[in-house]
């Protein structure tokens, strides 16, 4: 297997794990916005304190 191949591979499994992420935040939260979506996926992809102090805004979805 090439290096491409590989990269290739690796790209489709870290897309397969967004998309599941993203599908599952919107199980969970089925009236949020788009942002509050993108939001909740940084929250689970950067961990809740790099993603606060990436998107402080986050601070309003502990609210809800």
């Amino acid at each position: 297997m090439t290096p491409a191949q590989k990269a290739a591979i690796v790209t489709g499994l870290t897309q397969a794990v967004y998309d599941l992420a993203r599908a599952g935040i919107r199980q969970r939260y089925p009236g949020a916005s788009t942002r509050d979506q993108f939001l909740r996926l940084a929250m689970v992809t950067l961990g809740p304190d790099l993603a606060r102090k990436v998107y402080p805004e986050i601070a309003t979805l502990d609210s809800e």
